[in-house]
């Protein structure tokens, strides 16, 4: 039998709004799962109105719900709640990024959950998680940046640290959510077991992102900090002022020579301030202005990226969103995709990170309006007729609109 995708076959009832959430579920549409996403009547999933704004249609909401079915119920009606238990009960995952303990006080929490279907796989993602004394906190990807000491490592080291300009933590926890869905369900196909609870947060996948602040930490108690556009633990590597713009050099090791000889430099090897990496980072101010005196000799700063290309040490331009859209290599990788939404029209947005040989193309996907799939969803699952679903708008249990 023929697949569309690797999860071909999985139904996902989808319970998020913001980004960690749909961000996860419209990886999994991506992978071919069938995504019906729960939205709250009667407006739905708060990033429908986040701009950019087209005739009241959220580019925001589009790129981060492709390939999803919309249904929007009164989560207040206990009809809609009946109506949501039958829905669990064909699901494979169930996924929620609710405040922890509101999903169980509408009457849908984990308890509920593995009785109504014992199958059935239930993540939920959140800022804190769903135990330690931060649990009931509000939080978003910034909140929990700061509290897992990410914050703290960014910036000037004598100015405020700055926000960072994407959501790193959000996009992170989701492929976090995603690979532990994907590792609970090939377990629940290989022992023929019961689905699983399982609880992600932001702040465990921000922790888990420092590959050595903590480890320096805990081994000499000295606390990391900031350190600009210099990496505080090794030297030459980091940001570095070309003759117009930015470069990144990271030159550690062997490409630490071959940097050397890119620069026409090779008594810097034997140079006593730069002969061990530890002499490095102890001088990498010195060396700092010594790589940015030889880059702002270059006719352009494409001419210096050149010379280090050619001497394979990794280097890279920093460049502007702008400038990464147009890429010819994250165009060409289907990096950067070219969508085209009903309401919004045409735009473009990130592609699909995950590449699989038997499925090279990408899915013909669309994002859905408001209540969208109401009718599809609650009749060919749950068998409601006409007269029940004309009954359940008009008692407001279903929110239909075209945005």
């Amino acid at each position: 039998m023929a697949h569309r995708h690797v999860l071909d076959g999985v139904t996902v009832l989808d319970f998020t709004q913001f980004i960690a959430g749909p961000a996860c579920t419209r990886l999994m549409a991506e992978m071919g799962a069938e995504v019906i996403k729960i939205e709250v009547a009667p407006n739905g999933d708060l990033c429908r109105v986040l701009p950019v704004l087209r005739e009241g249609r959220s580019a925001y909401f589009v790129q981060h719900n492709q390939g999803k079915k919309s249904v929007c119920v009164d989560l207040r009606n206990p009809d809609a709640i009946e109506l949501l238990k039958g829905l669990i009960a064909q699901a494979d995952v169930v996924i929620e990024n609710f405040s922890p303990g509101v999903i169980g006080r509408l009457g849908l929490g984990w308890d509920v959950v593995h009785a109504v279907n014992p199958k059935a796989i239930m993540c939920s993602i959140s800022a804190f998680g769903q135990s330690g004394p931060l649990k009931d906190l509000p939080g978003f990807d910034y909140i929990a940046q700061a509290f897992s000491g990410v914050t703290s490592m960014i910036g000037d080291p004598d100015g405020k640290p700055p926000l960072a300009g994407l959501a790193v933590g959000d996009v992170g926890t989701a492929i976090s959510a995603l690979a532990a869905i994907n590792g609970a369900l090939f377990h629940r196909e290989r022992t023929g077991g019961d689905g699983q609870y399982l609880d992600i947060s932001l702040v465990d996948f921000y922790f888990h992102a420092h590959e050595i602040n903590v480890q320096t930490y805990s081994m000499s108690g000295d606390t990391p900090h900031r350190s600009g556009s210099l990496h505080p633990l090794v030297a030459p590597l980091g940001i570095y002022q070309a003759k117009t713009g930015f470069i990144v050099i990271v030159a550690i090791g062997e490409q630490w020579e071959r940097l050397c000889r890119a620069m026409e430099r090779p008594d810097l090897r034997e140079d006593t301030r730069f002969a061990t990496p530890e002499k490095r980072l102890e001088n990498r101010e010195t060396l700092s202005d010594l790589i940015e005196a030889w880059l702002g000799g270059f006719e352009s700063d494409a001419a210096a990226i050149a010379a280090l290309e050619k001497a394979r040490v990794p280097v890279a331009p920093v460049l502007s969103v702008a400038e990464a859209t147009n890429h010819p290599h994250l165009i060409g990788r289907g990096t950067v995709r070219t969508i085209h939404d009903r309401g919004v029209g045409t735009f473009r947005i990130p592609g699909m990170p995950l590449r699989f040989s038997d499925f090279p193309g990408e899915l013909e996907l669309t994002a859905p309006f408001l209540g969208e799939h109401n009718t599809e969803v609650l009749q060919s699952r749950l068998g409601l007729d006409d007269a029940r679903l004309a009954a359940l708008r008009e008692a407001g249990v279903l929110v239909e609109a075209r945005r």
